[in-house]
């Protein structure tokens, strides 16, 4: 039973470590190849829209996905050490936030997709879509912070910069361009990438410390209290 448990964390693990990668490679894909879309001045969130919407949709789903089992790994990494509760439960959070924007998509604006005309108010679906992202900004923040007093406390302050730093950059990019539709549009899309691709270094770091001896054992988390 021991052989098992080390493989399933690595495989759980890993979803998380390919979870933003995967997700930034298709949202460019979509960047070049979706009629009438231009990433500098239209949030990647109406990529969800018109009929190559599901491809976008899918992508937050299953991102959404990657990080629930990515949640599920880091817990059986981590707790009861330190971050072993907040780390899993915000990624897990971080998760289903990613399935909630996928399932209720935004509303047409900015001329996209084209020919469809924008609400003069925001829709149900689009009002639980704008509330599902600042959740899942604010989600993912959170985990960085408590995975910055992680490392932190293991004396891997470069890792723990890192993580600080980075959650620092994804709420001011967040909410510095709130008032502009353009910066919105790009500075969403710089905290994204920042922020998914933090998320999934973490996965990697951790993935790299169930291989050493003196870090991880198959029944002894990272970092046991």
């Amino acid at each position: 039973m021991q052989t098992k448990t080390p493989s399933l964390t690595r495989l759980l693990l890993l979803c998380g470590a390919i979870a933003g990668p995967l997700f930034i490679f298709v949202v460019l894909i979509q960047d070049y190849t979706r009629p009438g879309f231009d990433p500098r001045l239209q949030p990647l969130s109406l990529l969800s829209l018109g009929e190559w919407g599901w491809v976008q949709i899918v992508n937050f789903v299953l991102a959404g996905v990657l990080n629930l089992l990515y949640a599920v790994g880091l817990w059986r990494t981590l707790h009861p050490g330190r971050a072993g509760t907040w780390g899993p439960l915000l990624i897990g959070a971080y998760g289903l936030g990613l399935i909630l924007v996928g399932v209720f998509t935004t509303d047409p604006a900015h001329g996209f997709p084209p020919g469809a005309i924008a609400p003069t108010e925001p829709s149900g679906h689009g009002a639980v879509h704008a509330l599902g992202a600042l959740f899942v900004f604010v989600a993912l923040t959170a985990a960085l912070v408590v995975f910055g007093r992680f490392f932190l406390e293991r004396k891997e302050r470069w890792w723990a910069f890192y993580c600080i730093a980075t959650a620092v950059v994804i709420l001011l990019l967040f909410f510095g361009g709130i008032n502009s539709s353009v910066l919105m549009a790009r500075f969403l899309r710089l905290a994204t990438l920042f922020g998914w691709m933090a998320a999934s270094v973490i996965a990697i770091k951790l993935l790299s410390a169930l291989d050493t001896p003196q870090q991880m054992t198959p029944d002894r988390p990272i970092n046991q209290e």
